[in-house]
């Protein structure tokens, strides 16, 4: 490792050494003379470093990546002026030897570029030096100008999001030390670039002042000193200045260009050509209205046919073939994020995580009675969901998604209902068979096994499906394994409504209230009672099925009993008398309210067992076990008497002794629903069904 980190620290410091010595040379060629064949070299190199800093504006994916653009731009420059001051010296010194006095690529610019005509070279080298001096420097000036300003007044804004995300915790300390410092680059890079583009304007000046003293000086030291024609001194200083100028203004043009590449491209991201032909690319009808343009000038008399027509079509084919390939892109990126996400899904499945995940709801088939449910599986689906709105609508909140697995664990015919994981009910699903429900009444006459109905535990009956015709002649409804199934896991949700209203999912209740009932929130939570408490309460409601659709109603009661109250139960038994007419509404049938009473004695009884404190409050609950066992006996019958009489009725108690009673006869008949006294709404139609004595 030492050896290692030697060794960088080495190669490092030779690359500085190397650097300071190309600067160092850049410098001496300012006032050492340089034979030919070393300037050609340097020609050479200015004009390769040009086009490499042009690819690299091209390529680079924001402006920020090419941060040390200023500098090199400033080193470039100089590398030219020392170039043209070693040429111009050398142009001076041996001019009058020829063309090639200067090095063979001056004398191969002045050849080819100006064709032997230093007339036409000067044409160019003042179109050259016009291109850059007042269009693409001076576009590219002005553009760093605006850039500089904008980013250091854009510096307090930024700056202020950079603090509101980290205070908010969208970011970590390291992120905004990372957007802080891109942000001190970005100011710094266009400040530098603003002040970088004087270089080049002033390169251009030079470069003007340089072709004319080479001109002028050259002439009179070619007349004066070695007794040339003016003609000739003309002819051959001319061409070598020019050459010269053109030398070293292609390479600054090429400099200007990758400046103006790199500030005009501002906040896009992305190479050149991504961010030009992608933006051009991507109007397919600009680029048909420009193919119909040109088809029409090929047609227009006197203009060339050829070339309209060749445009035309090229940029229809473009027009036709870009929303092609962008819909095949798109489905194969569709194609990719599916693949994606069935291979993290089949990961998480595959997991150790996802094995530690308990479903809340699941349903476990066995092979036939799969097989008999995947035959009606959308069907099932279809009835699965109205179950799960009927019971949110019904009760105020989404019961959780039903998980629907085969096992063969399972015996074939078996189905099992499991809840976080615990198996709650296991019963048996016959294929090709209906359930008829008869109770203690007839039964029809057809081939049947008796068993109980799963959901409500009722006398039923098996028969074969092809007795159904028969069966319902006789007055029965047969009922199909699909329906059995489904009011049976509808009956194990209604009876485990508590465990499937989550911390989470009350909260999701609470943000969707109106900001008025947020408010009341705010002033209850947590002062006077905590977010789990009243999620205690909310179960406790659930537990008697008793809706929370109402919640804002619920809330309110809470609000006016915990000043007084802190107990769960005691602040549930609030909100039942509160939201009275809601109860005495769900369990009403035609508007009409079917009642059980206790009885005179045993509500003495009740009263007598609850032992109180000094505020009156019940504290505890004694009663003797053998008047325990006595009321349970005569509940039952009582309950059953009635049972056969109406479908559905309440039992009624006193106030106090309503949460003892209903412990009792849970117990016994766990959706019986028991009410206190002040828990009937006025106006609600009673109708006594008599008392328990």
């Amino acid at each position: 490792m030492a050896a290692g980190g030697a060794l960088v620290v080495e190669q490092k410091s030779r690359r500085d050494f190397g650097f300071a010595a190309g600067i160092v040379a850049i410098l001496a060629v300012l006032f050492l003379p340089v034979p030919a064949i070393l300037i050609d070299v340097g020609l050479a190199f200015s004009i390769a470093l040009s086009v490499l800093i042009l690819m690299v504006a091209l390529w680079i994916q924001k402006p920020l990546e090419f941060s040390a653009f200023p500098t090199v731009l400033l080193i470039a420059t100089l590398l030219r002026l020392a170039l043209g001051i070693a040429t111009t010296r050398l142009i001076l010194a041996n001019g009058q030897k020829g063309v090639d006095a200067a090095g063979h690529v001056i004398q191969g610019f002045s050849q080819f570029v100006m064709s032997g005509d230093f007339v036409i070279g000067i044409v160019v080298f003042v179109i050259l030096i016009t291109v850059n001096f007042l269009v693409i420097t001076k576009g590219a000036t002005r553009i760093a100008e605006v850039g500089a300003r904008f980013t250091l007044d854009a510096i307090p804004g930024k700056q202020m999001a950079i603090d509101a995300d980290l205070n908010a915790g969208l970011i970590d300390d390291k992120e905004a030390q990372r957007r802080r410092r891109e942000l001190e680059e970005e100011s710094a890079f266009f400040g530098s670039m603003d002040g970088a583009s004087k270089f080049v304007r002033g390169e251009a000046v030079a470069s003007l002042i340089i072709i004319a003293v080479n001109v002028f000086g050259g002439v009179i030291i070619g007349t004066t000193r070695h007794g040339m024609p003016l003609s000739q001194a003309a002819d051959v200083f001319v061409k070598l200045s020019v050459g010269d100028g053109l030398v070293s203004q292609i390479p600054a043009l090429i400099v200007s260009l990758a400046a103006g590449l790199l500030v005009s491209k501002g906040g896009t991201r992305g190479t050149a050509e991504e961010a030009v032909l992608g933006q051009l690319g991507a109007y397919p009808r600009a680029l048909a209205v420009a193919a119909a343009l040109m088809f029409v000038f090929a047609l227009v008399p006197g203009l060339p046919f050829l070339p309209f027509l060749v445009l035309s079509a090229l940029m229809g084919s473009i027009a036709y073939v870009i929303p092609q390939r962008v819909a095949a892109k798109k489905a194969l990126a569709d194609a990719k994020a599916r693949a994606e996400a069935e291979a993290k899904a089949e990961a998480t499945r595959e997991s150790v995580k996802e094995s530690l995940k308990t479903p809340e709801i699941e349903l476990i088939l066995g092979r036939q009675a799969a097989a008999q449910i995947q035959a009606s599986h959308a069907e099932l689906t279809h009835r699965v969901a109205k179950m799960r709105k009927k019971f949110a609508r019904q009760y105020g909140f989404v019961v959780p998604d039903i998980k629907l697995t085969d096992s063969v664990a399972l015996p074939p015919k078996t189905y099992q209902i499991l809840i976080h994981g615990t198996v709650v009910a296991t019963q048996e699903l016959r294929p090709g068979e209906m359930l008829v429900v008869v109770g203690d009444g007839p039964r029809p006459d057809v081939p049947s096994e008796e068993v109980r109905e799963p959901a409500f535990g009722m006398k039923a009956l098996w028969v074969m499906d092809s007795y159904g015709p028969e069966v319902k002649r006789g007055g029965f409804e047969p009922i199909d394994a699909a329906s059995v199934l489904l009011t049976h896991l509808s009956e194990v949700i209604r009876n485990n409504l508590p465990q499937f209203l989550s911390y989470k999912d009350m909260r999701a209740l609470l943000d969707r209230l109106d900001p008025e009932y947020k408010r009341l929130l705010d002033e209850i939570c947590p002062s006077q009672i905590s977010h789990s408490g009243l999620q205690a309460v909310l179960k406790l409601l659930l537990t008697e099925r008793v809706s929370i659709r109402n919640l804002h109603l619920i809330l309110e009661a809470v609000a006016e009993i915990t000043p007084h109250a802190r107990r769960a139960e005691q602040i549930a038994e609030h909100v039942r008398m509160r939201v009275a007419q809601q109860i005495c509404g769900d369990l009403a049938e035609n508007g009409v309210l079917n009642v059980l009473r206790l009885g005179p004695n045993w509500d003495l009884s009740f009263h007598q067992s609850l032992k109180r404190d000094a505020k009156g409050e019940v504290v505890e609950f004694d009663i003797d076990p053998r008047l325990v066992e006595q009321f349970g006996t005569e509940a039952a019958a009582a309950i059953r008497e009635r049972q056969r009489q109406v479908h559905s009725f309440a039992l009624v108690t006193a106030p106090d002794a309503r949460p003892y009673v209903r412990m009792i006869i849970e117990r016994l008949f766990p959706t019986l629903p028991v009410l206190s006294h002040l828990e009937i709404a006025r106006g609600v139609e009673i109708k006594a069904l008599g008392a328990i004595s």
